[in-house]
């Protein structure tokens, strides 16, 4: 799975949508009730898929754009991408996210371990299944407690990170049949995690079946997923990208699991990736109760108007104002001389440099921890990635956090900056020079 700034990266099967691939996806259906797709939520242009990170020989090769519209259902109020991009493609063996790299992360997955073996009474016995398990960075922590558990990670790259720890690896992508294999062997989970996964699911009924598949009677299931209204909330348009399928609400989630005959029983509000959700499922035959947390959050999407159109209609202008504030003061730093360098090779920043149209010129580089993305190029902007050193012998009058949901880990790992000069800047909600 991954995680980070976006979350992360893994999905089911191909859409039902699949023939509006490439060739047209304006007329497509809403990929969980089938409803016709009218209202356009937001329109970026076209743009690279955000983790297609480039090599230095790749930079003199054509690169793919898609386009990158997203569209909101008006009957079930699913928000989601237009059809265009492959799963392959966006999730190829060399895909270069890998969870460990962020600290912050890394805490919240062993806070989330320790809650579950806790509250579910985990033991040896038991079989915990993370689906888009990344590089092992969440099950490490039941393998630790001698936990049976799987990961399901289609990406080479970091799956062999996880078998690398002694976990388990399927590198398949998930869905109703792979479930039904799993139980065809007798494997059902007591819990199934699924960290910033959900977003990433192009077939969300197929991907939301096999849950209920592979979950044994009395289990549960745990999805965290960025939450819309806090998209809608703080403007948060760069968390759009080909990679991310669905934006998602409680309300369309409760509906989408009510369809596959489970039921969400809680639901916990997360500082994660700008404010996420966690909700809690299970069988919906289940005894267990639906809990107030539950009918509390459905009431504040209500009352936001997350199930009416005028929310989304007003969101564009918002984006645009973001992309024009960012674009000014780097035109601005520029003509004074000033140098700014970008820091976290996130997807997240991707979206938001190349809707700005940002290069080079305009941004020296971008720092990353991630030795994947390390001497490679930013896709679509082309600005070189470096490591984070970099900082100590080029240093910028002003550093760019591109991932800004995880300001305050790099403001502090770097705040020996300040005292030579260097400012941060983060772009959203609104333009901060610190």
């Amino acid at each position: 799975m991954a995680i980070g700034d976006n979350g992360n990266f893994r999905e089911g099967r191909q859409s039902s949508n699949a023939e509006h691939k490439i060739s047209g996806a304006r007329d497509m259906n809403c990929r969980h009730c089938n409803t016709p797709l009218q209202q356009t939520f937001l329109d970026l242009g076209f743009a690279p898929p955000s983790n297609a990170y480039l090599t230095a020989a790749d930079l003199s090769k054509p690169e793919k754009y898609y386009p990158l519209r997203i569209k909101v259902c008006t009957e079930c109020w699913l928000v989601q991408t237009e059809d265009y991009a492959e799963a392959e493609e966006l999730f190829s063996s060399e895909y270069a996210y890998f969870s460990s790299t962020s600290k912050s992360w890394l805490e919240h997955a062993e806070r989330y371990s320790k809650t579950m073996i806790e509250k579910f009474a985990l033991n040896s016995e038991s079989l915990v299944v993370e689906i888009a398990s990344n590089d092992g960075y969440l099950l490490r922590n039941f393998v630790a407690r001698n936990i049976p558990c799987l990961g399901i990670e289609p990406t080479d790259s970091t799956a062999a990170v996880a078998e690398q720890q002694g976990i388990p690896v399927l590198r398949e992508f998930f869905g109703e049949d792979l479930a039904q294999q799993l139980v065809t062997r007798g494997q059902q989970a007591d819990l199934i995690a699924g960290n910033n996964v959900y977003a990433h699911v192009p077939d969300i009924n197929d991907f939301t079946r096999g849950l209920k598949i592979l979950l044994k009677p009395g289990g549960t299931i745990t999805l965290e997923f960025p939450h819309v209204m806090r998209l809608l909330e703080f403007t948060q348009f760069d968390t759009v990208y080909h990679e991310h399928f669905s934006y998602l609400s409680l309300y369309t989630v409760n509906r989408i699991f009510k369809a596959a005959g489970l039921k969400v029983t809680d639901v916990e509000e997360l500082p994660t990736h700008g404010g996420s959700l966690r909700v809690y499922g299970c069988h919906e035959d289940d005894p267990r109760p639906i809990l107030d947390a539950v009918t509390d959050i459905l009431a504040e999407e209500k009352k936001r108007g997350l199930q009416e159109g005028t929310i989304y209609r007003d969101f564009q202008k918002r984006a645009d104002t973001v992309k024009n504030d960012l674009l000014g003061f780097l035109l601005q730093a520029r003509q004074e001389g000033k140098t700014v360098a970008a820091y976290g090779a996130a997807a997240k920043g991707n979206t938001l440099l190349n809707y700005a149209g940002v290069k080079p010129d305009l941004l020296l580089f971008v720092c990353d921890a991630a030795i994947a993305k390390q001497g490679k190029y930013m896709p679509g902007s082309h600005i070189p990635i470096v490591a984070p050193d970099q900082l100590t012998f080029k240093i910028p009058d002003y550093l760019v956090v591109l991932p800004w949901n995880i300001f305050p880990e790099i403001h502090t790992q770097y705040s020996k900056l300040t005292t030579l000069g260097t400012k941060f800047v983060t772009a959203v909600p609104e333009l901060k020079i610190r």
